[in-house]
């Protein structure tokens, strides 16, 4: 026997039998497989009952139920755990750089142009500038929580070239196919002067530092490597002409700080030259190319599509044919970073069932395509689709571009990836962007008028400048789409009830037939009167008129009377139209079940969508959902006939009520469904 040593305690030992743990194990054990051996009967009698409610989506990603009687869209992923990822570098006040960057993970609002967009860019005099295919250019002003329409011109007879904002952010340029150079007073936005050219322009850029004494200066690149410099308010002959290029100049950028220039020719050579003496400058740290990276897009065989300078002077960003992004430091020409956004990159990271970036299978599918076609179609110069370009931040710490998943906002400090902007957005491939950082300057509104009551003060304090100043900054990220006729706007703020696609430019005939003009015997128009109040859906019978007829005659019959909304998932959905009240009844007009109906442009991408309830494909009766969030992974697999138009606040209302196994504990009914034409 061996024998414990004494307790420090005075109080004696308490001792047990050595033989009772080891019987009470055995029965805690043999409980234990007891137990194991009744639940799998449990979950198989849970299986083989009637709850005809959907299950939420497997975690690999595949949310197919085997139950074919499931009705209703699945529940969002469940995160699953990520792996322990080494440490990496911190940057000091990233928080606060971030507070001055977008977040929002939709477009607030959108607007219009007659025809494609091919370039947008924004002044320091707080202005941002559009063109489009047509030859148009607008003029908009940024004001406190939106932005306003100033001015437009039809500035050039045919395809703008370029599109080109001084340092300064008070003059603006624009050159055209039509062989002439505009020159714009940004701030009273007003044309100032028309240059005449003798050759094809391929590119401009501003080249004067603020309060020149030789006036604003405009550089012009030519299809021969020249390039002219004009002065802003001058005449038709140019004050200087220098050719650092063998090739046609494709595109020059300024560093103020440096007073130096980076253009870029259609072989891939990059040059640097000064302002001052028009040639190669002499505050650098290299007295050769080659011992610099200047040479990465010749040795690669690839060609830039857009160039970019940080402002702060340090560092420049070039993208490339070959998909990849080249940030270079200035004063060295040493390539600092390379991110690569080849299409192999994402079909590896959609392969990786662990990726917080997967997407949907078809979803993925058409995305790809879509890039396969933007590829093929950028190489052709008469469609003048508008490049990818980067964007630095005012730090210089953060990039900003458009790729096939969205926006990316990538910290250069540590390269990660800090944001992604517009990933829900799957009907839009953004390219040429343009950021806005800073306060804007007040319209002579007050700041409660402008941004709201609940934007500038906190629960129970008082308005203080501090907390005005910090409330009224507004960045904002503007962007044009691969073949659309809108520009977008990112900012802090996610879309409100009102709509955020702003018809600003009559439709064109053919968007006119698509929305105008229902099948007569169906209305487009559905109010929803419950008694938590009314919501308002307009309907697509055009584009899904199987769908709706579907809904209207269910309604008019009063099908949906009395019924209640049997399931509310917050952050989620809310779902009824089931005359049992369980999800598991209902059917369609005709008797049985009818085919989905997907439409490209009808998509589960904002709170509101009213879409068809389903227990498979081609499986619609007559049960509907409203979707309370951007809901991407319901896309094709749900058909979506509707959206919300009025009652956002009665659709939060139904979806925060309290519930039980998601059936809310005071039933919620539809009183009736009116249809209105």
């Amino acid at each position: 026997r061996v024998v414990s040593p004494p307790s420090r305690s005075p109080w004696p030992r308490r001792t047990e039998e050595p033989s009772r743990p080891k019987t009470k194990s055995k029965k805690m054990k043999r409980s234990r497989e007891e137990k194991e051996e009744e639940n799998p009967k449990k979950e198989e009698e849970e299986s083989d009952s009637d709850d005809f409610g959907p299950r939420p989506a497997a975690a690999g990603g595949d949310d197919d139920s085997d139950d074919d009687d499931d009705v209703g869209p699945p529940k969002p992923q469940e995160e699953t755990a990520k792996p322990k990822r080494k440490k990496r570098k911190k940057l000091k006040f990233e928080k606060l750089y971030l507070e001055k960057l977008p977040n929002a993970k939709l477009y607030e609002k959108s607007f219009m142009h007659r025809t494609p967009l091919s370039h947008i860019c924004v002044s320091k005099t707080q202005f941002c500038i559009t063109a489009s295919t047509d030859g148009f250019i607008k003029f908009w002003k940024k004001n406190p929580g939106g932005i306003e329409f100033v001015k437009q011109y039809k500035a050039h007879l045919e395809p703008i070239v370029g599109v080109a904002v001084s340092a300064d952010g008070f003059y603006c340029a624009s050159i055209s196919l039509d062989k002439s150079l505009k020159i714009y007073d940004v701030v009273n936005f007003d044309m100032i002067n028309l240059i005449q050219l003798k050759y094809v322009p391929t590119s401009c850029e501003w080249i004067h530092e603020q309060k020149s004494l030789r006036g604003p200066l405009v550089a012009v690149g030519g299809p021969t490597g020249e390039i002219k410099v004009y002065k802003a308010g001058g005449s038709d002959e140019p004050m200087k002409t220098l050719k650092p290029h063998r090739a046609a100049v494709t595109m020059m950028k300024y560093n103020e700080r440096y007073k130096c220039v980076v253009s870029v020719d259609s072989k891939g050579m990059i040059e640097y030259w000064s302002t001052s003496e028009f040639k190669t400058p002499t505050n650098i740290k290299w007295n050769s190319k080659l011992d610099t990276d200047l040479f990465e897009l010749r040795k690669s065989k690839s060609v830039a599509t857009s160039l970019s300078m940080s402002p702060t002077g340090s560092a420049f960003a070039v993208v490339s044919t070959d998909r990849r992004i080249r940030i270079f430091k200035f004063v060295t020409g040493k390539l600092m970073r390379t991110y690569d956004e080849n299409l192999d990159a994402y079909n590896k990271q959609q392969a990786d069932d662990e990726s917080p970036f997967k997407l949907d299978s078809i979803d993925f599918g058409r995305r790809m395509a879509v890039e396969r076609e933007l590829d093929k179609e950028s190489q052709d110069e008469a469609k003048h689709i508008p490049p990818s370009n980067v964007v630095f931040d005012s730090s210089g710490n953060f990039i900003i571009y458009p790729t096939l998943l969205g926006i990316k906002v990538v910290n250069m400090h540590n390269n990660k990836l800090s944001r992604l902007l517009g990933m829900v957005e799957n009907t839009e491939r953004f390219l040429g962007i343009a950021l806005f950082q800073g306060i804007p300057k007040n319209t002579g509104l007050s700041a409660v008028q402008a941004l709201g009551s609940k934007e500038v003060m906190s629960a129970g304090n008082a308005l203080d400048e501090k907390r005005a100043a910090l409330h009224l900054e507004d960045p904002c990220v503007f962007a044009c789409a691969y073949k659309k006729d809108r520009f977008y706007w990112f900012s802090r703020r996610e879309p409100g009830e009102d709509g955020r696609d702003i018809f600003n430019e009559k439709p064109q005939k053919k968007l006119t037939n698509m929305v105008a003009n229902p099948t007569p015997s169906m209305g487009n128009v559905a109010v929803v009167h419950t008694t938590m109040g009314d919501m308002t859906f307009v309907l697509f019978p055009k584009e899904c008129p199987k769908t709706c007829e579907n809904f209207i005659m269910h309604s008019k019959d009063g099908y949906y009377n009395e019924t209640i909304f049997h399931r509310v998932i917050k952050n989620f959905m809310i779902q009824g139209g089931d005359p049992l009240g369980d999800g598991t009844g209902g059917e369609s007009i005709w008797g049985g079940e009818f085919e989905d109906e997907f439409h490209r442009n009808l998509r589960h991408d904002r709170p509101g969508v009213l879409s068809m309830a389903n227990a498979g494909p081609n499986s619609n009766g007559s049960q509907f959902f409203v979707t309370t969030v951007p809901c991407p992974w319901l896309n094709d697999k749900h058909t979506v006939f509707g959206r919300l138009s009025k009652g956002m606040d009665v659709l939060k209302a139904i979806e925060g009520v309290h519930t039980t196994d998601e059936k809310p504990d005071e039933d919620i009914k539809i009183i009736n469904v009116d249809i209105l034409t």
